[in-house]
């Protein structure tokens, strides 16, 4: 057994991972007021966002364990289909739609027009974060970038017509296997239930403050750190093998997530409080450039740099026209495995994808700037 995955099925923590799960754990506990903040952010973290990724997560795939079909062969006889099919799966949450379209164009499924299509389209994980605080953003963003990747698939089937798939590439290659689900799974699954119950009322505008007798932030706190220790010691970068369980797939992916909501809740709430600094205005003094610096920082490969941009969108810090930039230049996790397999290819999408995201994203700029905000 390859010793990742021994260590992973032993419960044992992978270092680097432990540090931060150590510093997170002393800011949780620190005295005074940085106590509190940092507990009461991750409580924001995890009722506002990680249990509506856990729910939308087990949903989706628990739908994908029940409907299963071939999603290769699906594209391969789609044909003129093939580009909006690619756009749709690339703008459903998270990264394995897109990331299913790139494997299918390396084992020869599809065109390219489909790879720009879902990587244009894709939000990547920071959907799930736009999805649980701002829905009426994620109205507008989901389909929007579904339509501007249909068209730009279509116009780049047209135009390009260099070969990048080589003779002998093959397909990607599966995530490693957990093979079961653990117990530490069944202790987040459970979790989420009262942390649905505090986010929808939160939602609702309804202050509710303890479930079945628990406070509301020793449920989120508890949330938090048992999402931790599965992301310290999974030997996942962020997908999932499609053969394990739905609640191991949820729990593993949502807690990967949640590490960077966490990240982004924290260094936000941090400089606001103990640094005095007021973000929104100091935005202001750039304004012309944020959609600039959204769409460049959507070129970052994975999804931390892009659950940041959204996370100064929900607070006001960024235009919409910043966060579309983004929405559209991003690619998140599929971008891995996409210079993996073909780097000239990945790079190629991706440049492409930046002029549907310029023209877009400064529309709303020059436009239509307070829309949404």
């Amino acid at each position: 057994m390859p010793q990742p995955l021994a260590a992973a099925r032993h419960g044992m923590f992978r270092p680097k991972r432990l540090l931060i799960v150590a510093l997170l754990a002393g800011l949780a506990i620190a005295p005074g007021e940085l106590g509190a903040v940092t507990r009461e952010m991750m409580t924001d973290a995890y009722t506002q966002v990680s249990v509506f990724v856990a729910a939308t997560l087990l949903l989706f795939y628990g739908a994908e364990k029940l409907f299963r079909f071939d999603i290769g062969s699906t594209l391969k006889n789609a044909r003129a289909a093939q580009v909006p099919l690619a756009a749709l799966l690339g703008s459903t949450p998270g990264c394995g739609g897109a990331v299913v379209v790139v494997a299918a164009y390396s084992s020869g499924n599809v065109g390219f027009g489909a790879v720009v299509a879902t990587l244009t389209a894709t939000m990547g994980d920071a959907a799930f974060l736009l999805i649980a605080t701002r829905p009426d953003a994620a109205l507008v963003v989901f389909p929007l970038s579904f339509v501007v990747g249909i068209l730009s698939g279509w116009i780049v089937d047209k135009v390009n017509k260099i070969e990048f798939r080589s003779v002998n590439q093959g397909a990607c290659e599966l995530a490693p296997l957990i093979g079961r689900t653990r117990p530490q799974d069944f202790i987040y699954l459970a979790l989420v239930f009262p942390g649905l119950a505090i986010g929808g009322a939160q939602l609702a505008q309804i202050e509710l403050t303890n479930v079945f007798g628990l406070e509301a932030v020793w449920i989120g706190v508890a949330g938090i750190f048992i999402g931790l220790f599965i992301w310290s010691t999974s030997i996942l970068a962020a997908m999932t093998n499609t053969k394990d369980s739905p609640v191991t797939r949820m729990a593993e992916e949502t807690s990967f997530i949640s590490v960077w909501v966490i990240g982004a809740y924290l260094a936000y709430e941090y400089v606001s409080v103990f640094a005095g600094l007021d973000i929104a205005e100091a935005f202001q003094t750039i304004a012309p450039l944020l959609p600039l610096i959204a769409i460049l920082v959507g070129f970052i490969p994975g999804c931390g740099p892009q659950v940041l941009v959204a996370t100064l969108f929900v607070n006001g810090v960024v235009p919409f026209s910043a966060l579309i930039g983004n929405a559209i230049s991003n690619d998140g996790d599929a971008l891995f495995p996409a210079i993996a397999l073909n780097p000239r290819a990945a790079l190629v999408a991706t440049a492409y994808s930046a002029v549907p995201a310029l023209i877009v994203a400064y529309g709303f700029y020059l436009f239509a700037p307070n829309f949404m905000n």
